[in-house]
């Protein structure tokens, strides 16, 4: 009785260790002990299984065959017999005419013709088939389809390479069991944000562990100028889970846009309920995000949900992401309004669109243009990004500033070159008020009247 406690002690602490079903233990220890009986007493057409009672700690051994019919045996034979023939046939010939031989492919190409004809029935397997008139020596009402299990008695103990066999299949089932639980745990997982720690640093790529396993943090999906530590605590974005030879494998991010959208899910109840929905986001990793969002219920500012009371819910998501900052501006169906909403901190006097072309032309004060632009033309390249416009900012007394789509990498140069010594675009202060509390100063500072002097500078 002490030994059954022990097997039964055993399978549940691998399970608990492993995180995997008593059925696969079990499952496992059958394949093993399967694995044993047909290395040291197996025969060759035995198809052989194992039923193990984990309460009593014994095993019965049987071979398992499908009734089949008689024809189908015959079929079989018969086909053998012929290929037989036609090999020998084929011996004799190369035998006495090794010349002539070689030019006769029509006699191959109807030897390929007769395999493919063998191949459209189905042949009898002596190992895992039995026919009908012998299943009726074994079972006397036996018939078509049935299952004939015949048990099997081990003549002796199993020896020792059968036990170091059995050994490593159960080391090899249960690392294949544990894997596949950690796949199908973590495939379900893609989209979703999870905790993890910073296990070590191997060049520019981050190992991350989950607890059951490692995962990778490529450099891609880092944020620039973010620093990782051993031990260090963080919430990631499963970007992708994947199987390999290795086992799993989870693949990681920090920079994907997805994750500001779930750490929104997760910290506002009302996008979480469906009352607020995040309709378009644009993000540049480890500087700014611009979320636009809207609700169907009058009663509710969506805005304000997401800044929550002095700002608390978006300052909880930006603490998250390592200090980045977050404009939040309200969606609107008008493209002219959720254009001028998407360059906001800057105040826009006019917004002229083309249905056709998709683009749009905001007209701004002189002393918004900075403001408009953003450091390295950040505010129109993201505000671009959101509203799926090609915007061009021009000033109020009709110079244009930007001509080119911002998300471009023409004009990203472009932005970083006229905007040099411009303020970094401050976000909507309107909306997060606690995010950003000195966001006024922001447009005084740059002299407007430095961006076209540039240009100039550069050609001599």
């Amino acid at each position: 009785m002490a030994q059954e406690n022990d097997i039964m002690q055993a399978a549940k602490q691998i399970c608990e260790e492993k995180n995997i079903s008593l059925e696969s233990v079990i499952e496992t220890i059958e394949a093993a002990l399967a694995v044993a009986y047909r290395k040291d007493f197996g025969e060759k057409n035995q198809n052989i299984k194992v039923e193990f009672d984990m309460a009593k700690a014994k095993s019965r051994v049987f071979d398992v065959k499908t009734v089949t019919t008689d024809e189908k045996f015959e079929l079989t034979e018969k086909l053998k017999e012929e290929k037989k023939a036609q090999e020998e046939a084929a011996a004799a010939e190369g035998q006495s005419a090794p010349a002539a031989a070689m030019p006769k492919e029509p006699a191959g190409v109807s030897d390929e013709t007769a395999e493919n004809e063998d191949d459209k029935f189905e042949r009898f397997n002596p190992k895992t088939e039995i026919t009908l008139s012998e299943a009726k020596k074994i079972k006397k009402g036996a018939k078509i389809d049935d299952v004939i299990k015949t048990e099997l008695f081990p003549p002796a103990a199993y020896g020792r390479m059968a036990a170091q066999t059995a050994k490593q299949v159960i080391i090899q089932r249960l690392r294949e069991a544990e894997r596949e639980m950690i796949y199908q745990e973590y495939k379900g997982k893609e989209g979703d944000v999870i905790n993890g720690t910073i296990q070590r640093i191997e060049g520019r790529m981050v190992l991350v562990d989950l607890g059951q396993t490692i995962a990778l943090l490529p450099p891609p999906e880092q944020v620039p100028r973010e620093r990782y530590a051993p031990n260090q605590r963080l919430r990631f974005y499963v970007a992708s889970v994947n199987i390999t030879s290795k086992g799993p494998e989870i693949i990681l991010s920090r920079a994907h846009p997805d994750m500001v959208r779930k750490l929104f899910t997760l910290e506002v109840p009302e996008i979480a309920s469906g009352s607020v929905e995040i309709k378009a986001l644009a993000r540049e990793a480890g500087s700014r995000t611009k979320v636009a969002v809207t609700t169907t219920q009058r009663n509710i500012d969506p805005v304000g949900s997401c800044v929550g009371q002095r700002g608390s819910r978006v300052q909880t998501i930006i603490s998250e992401i390592g200090g980045e900052k977050i404009d939040i501006i309200e969606w609107d169906q008008n493209p002219v309004r959720f254009i001028t909403n998407a360059l906001s901190p800057a105040k826009v006097l006019s917004v002229k669109t083309n249905e056709e072309e998709k683009t749009a032309l905001a007209e701004v004060k002189e002393d918004q243009l900075s403001l408009a632009i953003g450091k390295a033309g950040q505010n129109v390249r993201l505000s671009a990004k959101l509203t799926g416009w090609k915007i061009d900012i021009i000033s109020d007394t009709g110079e244009k500033v930007s001509e080119k789509s911002s998300d471009s990498p023409e004009a990203n140069k472009e932005a970083e070159a006229k905007t040099d010594g411009s303020a970094e675009a401050a976000p909507a202060d309107q909306a997060v008020p606690a995010a950003e509390p000195a966001v006024d100063e922001a447009p005084v500072e740059p002299p407007v009247t430095e961006e076209p002097v540039k240009p100039e500078e550069s050609k001599e």
